[in-house]
């Protein structure tokens, strides 16, 4: 079973026991869930929009990370301008834990019981032309 989270702008495809780097994540509890956009399940259904919500994806926070330096450099031609900086990114490491339902059993229609009267039905010949050869003899 694999979902599509959504998170920091971007989507991700996730199963159970993945380990992300996403955008950083300011939250104290190291559980974290999020609401999928879409979700394949193990019998080869893919669920997506309201029955996706109906799901929820677990996951533990690791802890954070800093992304490689990128350098930025402006310069302009004969005006003497320079300028240096740079600029790492900061990241949370995820542990994805589980992709669950939410409801506890999915609805299957159920087959609706014949209704049952308590009045009997008027009895009629099945057959009325047998009745009438069998009465008149011809």
């Amino acid at each position: 079973m694999y979902a599509v989270i959504r998170t920091g702008g971007k989507q991700y495809r996730v199963k159970t026991g993945d380990v992300l780097e996403i955008e950083h994540l300011s939250v104290k509890d190291p559980d974290v869930s999020f609401k999928p956009v879409l979700v394949s399940t193990d019998d080869g259904r893919t669920l997506h929009g309201r029955e996706a919500g109906d799901f929820t994806v677990g996951a533990k926070l690791l802890g954070d990370a800093k992304g490689d330096k990128v350098i930025v450099f402006k310069y302009k031609n004969k005006t003497g301008y320079t300028n240096r900086t740079g600029h790492r990114q900061l990241y949370s490491l995820i542990e994805i834990t589980s992709i669950a339902s939410t409801r506890a059993q999915p609805e299957t229609p159920a087959e609706p019981e014949p209704e049952t009267s308590a009045e009997p039905e008027p009895e009629t010949p099945a057959e009325p032309e047998r009745a009438a050869e069998a009465a008149g003899g011809a």
